[in-house]
């Protein structure tokens, strides 16, 4: 019993702390976003570029957040597992129901660690918890900074030539961004049919993964 509940104390401890790296990188898209939205509109003849810009340092962020999700659904399963096969059963019956073999999994999770999750599903699930809300103020922020500055468009013409970048034409910018913006709301999508159909398979609705 004593073994047991310092494995459990680990577990939550480390489920704790890669809660907070979840934490860290989604403040770093917020900043960097915010410094990209002071920048854009410190002026009127201010350029939207620096909003495409952090584009990609949030998808850096984004990726490394999920890889560092995966690694905290590892501990956190771990730790519900053991509450509801352990913790729970010893709380209300007095008895832990090893007949059914609940300990089997979490040793052989234990001797052969795994990922819960793959990596799109990880991304699909830190896009509907925080990603979808910073996404979605970058691409109004970048549309309304092409609509209001330096002065309201009157014209899709005047849009689009707002929008180019160098040698690259606005529509091809604009193209760009839309099959960004899709891309993440497809993934999110998928992920989240994905758990759906997980959920309904699992015998367990508290179980791993």
């Amino acid at each position: 019993m004593g073994v047991i509940a310092h494995l459990y104390r680990g577990e939550v401890y480390r489920s704790t702390i890669w809660r907070t790296r979840l934490d860290t990188t989604t403040n770093w898209s917020v900043v960097t976003l915010g410094v990209a939205l002071s920048i854009t509109f410190a002026s009127p003849q201010a350029s939207p570029l620096p909003l495409i810009l952090v584009g990609i340092l949030i998808v850096f962020f984004l990726m490394l957040e999920a890889r560092r999700y995966r690694y905290f659904n590892v501990w956190r399963a771990r730790c519900r597992w053991l509450e509801l096969h352990f913790m729970a059963p010893m709380l209300k019956e007095g008895d832990l129901h090893l007949e059914e073999h609940w300990q089997d999994r979490l040793a052989n999770d234990y001797m052969h660690p795994r990922y819960h999750v793959s990596m799109w599903t990880a991304v699909g699930r830190r896009i509907r918890r925080n990603y979808f809300w910073i996404l979605l103020i970058q691409t109004v922020a970048y549309i309304g900074k092409l609509i209001v500055h330096p002065l309201p468009v009157t014209s899709t013409e005047e849009l689009l030539g707002r929008a180019a970048i160098g040698p690259f034409p606005g529509w091809l910018i604009l193209t760009i961004g839309g099959v960004y913006c899709l891309s993440w709301g497809v993934i999110a999508i998928w992920s989240e049919r994905t758990d759906a159909k997980r959920a309904q398979k699992r015998r367990d609705p508290l179980g791993m993964g």
